[in-house]
């Protein structure tokens, strides 16, 4: 069967490869557009990257869904999240770098661009939230804090804290259409 633009999106459901091709062909510009946007000081992650995001098109095909959003906006927030992962991954590389190999003007400057960068990132996501939803996202995901230490910190109990983040995190996917389960963002 050829591929083509009014069977590509049911083809990837079927896992036929020709559509992955096809998405390639198609929507390639906007992924290599998007992560050298994102990446651009990382150029030795951009590939794999890229592969990634066309694995995460791949294995969540089942959760786009047509009525919501064009698959074109689809692939742009698998891109922009997968980005985002790959800075945090090369940010926790360089903080267990030793110190003695790195070239500290070089990737000093590297590093502290990401970390601003990935702030801003994660700053304009949780702006939705109330300041105490945002700070209990930030320390158990970001800061990535036990429950326990958040519940002595805060003087709450576990229960109110899973139920804050619960809804902290409805309210992200409603406003932004992200799939939590898979970290699929799906634009309007």
């Amino acid at each position: 069967m050829k591929v083509n633009e009014d069977n590509y999106i049911k083809e990837l459901r079927n896992r036929n490869e020709k559509a992955l091709d096809y998405v390639i062909d198609n929507y390639g510009w906007i992924i290599k557009s998007i992560v050298g946007k994102h990446l651009y000081g990382i150029n030795s992650v951009q590939e794999e990257c890229i592969n990634d995001i066309l694995l995460g098109i791949w294995n969540n095909i089942n959760s786009f869904d047509e009525s919501k959003s064009e698959f074109k906006n689809w692939v742009a927030g698998i891109c922009k999240f997968k980005c985002i992962d790959y800075k945090r991954k090369y940010l926790k590389d360089l903080q267990h770098e030793n110190i003695d190999d790195l070239n500290i003007s070089d990737d000093g400057i590297k590093m502290k661009n990401l970390e601003n960068e990935l702030s801003n990132e994660v700053e304009s996501l949780l702006g939705c939230l109330k300041e105490k939803d945002r700070n209990l996202l930030y320390k158990l995901y970001v800061d990535e804090m036990d429950i326990n230490e958040i519940s002595n910190e805060y003087g709450m109990k576990k229960e109110v804290i899973y139920n804050r983040l619960s809804r902290a995190k409805k309210r992200i996917n409603d406003i932004f259409n992200i799939d939590n389960r898979r970290g699929v963002k799906h634009e309007e």
